[in-house]
């Protein structure tokens, strides 16, 4: 369930995927890559937040490649992948958190160097601009409202990583009549 904040981060998202031609107006939907949040999250969170610290755009921003892998997954052999039992773990654990995206990028996208470079400045454009909301919440650091923050933020930068991942693949969303 989306809070006031929450809301505030998806529709700047939503904004600026769709002025750089990574999303279409209408948001997609995607029950299955969406029904396997709560369990990513619960996996990811342990290392997203010892990072956060250190690198809060990497700790935010590898949440977006996490659901651009997922819905990678979704669309090459759902069957298979939804059966891994910590589908974050196995992105995770093929070369480490730190190289994760890079995992992503080349391993389950394909994607050449120039394609992967562009992916990668979307991710930190889009992990900077949820940072910067976060900075600007008011919300005290430590506390139960900032973790929350956090996971609303992590929650619609997979969200996005989704979004923009079903749009390269084809999946336009158009209103149906």
């Amino acid at each position: 369930m989306e809070n006031g904040f929450e809301y505030f981060v998806k529709a700047d998202l939503h904004r600026y995927l769709v002025e750089k031609g990574e999303m279409d107006e209408r948001i997609p939907e995607c029950p299955d890559v969406e029904g396997i949040w709560i369990p990513v999250a619960e996996s990811y969170s342990a290392d997203g937040i010892r990072e956060f610290n250190d690198y809060p755009e990497v700790s935010l921003g590898w949440m977006m490649f996490v659901g651009m892998a997922v819905t990678e997954f979704w669309e090459k052999d759902w069957e298979r992948y939804s059966a891994i039992e910590d589908l974050y773990l196995h992105l995770r654990d093929v070369r480490g958190f730190d190289c994760m995206d890079e995992h992503i990028l080349e391993d389950i996208l394909c994607l050449d160097k120039e394609a992967a470079a562009k992916t990668s400045e979307l991710v930190a454009d889009c992990a900077g601009r949820v940072y910067s909301f976060l900075r600007h919440s008011q919300l005290e650091p430590g506390t139960a409202e900032a973790f929350r923050g956090y996971i609303s933020c992590l929650h619609q930068l997979y969200l996005a990583g989704m979004s923009v991942q079903l749009h390269r693949l084809g999946y336009h969303m158009s209103p149906t009549l």
